[in-house]
């Protein structure tokens, strides 16, 4: 099975068949805090069935704050949490119920700038593979291709 190459620019991504077939284990291994630890499980309610829908996500620290990047742009669960108007509950070891923010596109480059600049040896290989950009990419670069990504701000209720 080829890769999908995320930074490839569409108006709408599916999942591939395995993703879709191999996501309950993903939601498993982040929901009991087995993942890495920015990955955790965002649950919405599906805006046509009413149920539960569960998707393993990235979260990073970003100026005090709680961010998701929706890595693979326009998708299910982003057009879910619109309909929702941002209610979810995020689950790495417990639940915790949030509110998601969607960033207009001007604010978006510094939460992903930040997400590609979170470490590891893979950073490169990432920041190609889901955004089309190199690791060393600018501002305005990131900008550039940021209305294709929407990005959430995670507030606590309260």
């Amino acid at each position: 099975m080829d890769p999908i190459h995320y930074a490839k620019r569409t108006d709408y991504r599916p999942p591939p068949k395995l993703y879709s077939r191999m996501q309950w284990l993903g939601v498993m291994l982040t929901s009991l805090g087995m993942a890495p630890s920015d990955a955790v499980t965002l649950e919405i309610v599906g805006r046509r069935s009413g149920k539960k829908r569960r998707t393993p996500v990235v979260r990073i620290e970003h100026d005090g704050a709680g961010y998701v990047v929706a890595l693979a742009g326009e998708s299910q669960w982003v057009r879910n949490v619109r309909a929702a108007d941002g209610a979810a509950v995020i689950k790495r070891r417990g639940s915790e119920q949030v509110r998601l923010v969607e960033l207009p596109v001007a604010e978006r480059p510094s939460v992903i700038a930040a997400y590609m600049n979170r470490g590891g040896k893979f950073r490169a290989k990432e920041a190609e593979f889901y955004f089309g950009l190199d690791a060393d990419s600018t501002a305005e670069d990131i900008l550039a291709i940021a209305s294709h990504y929407p990005v959430f701000r995670v507030d606590r209720p309260g």
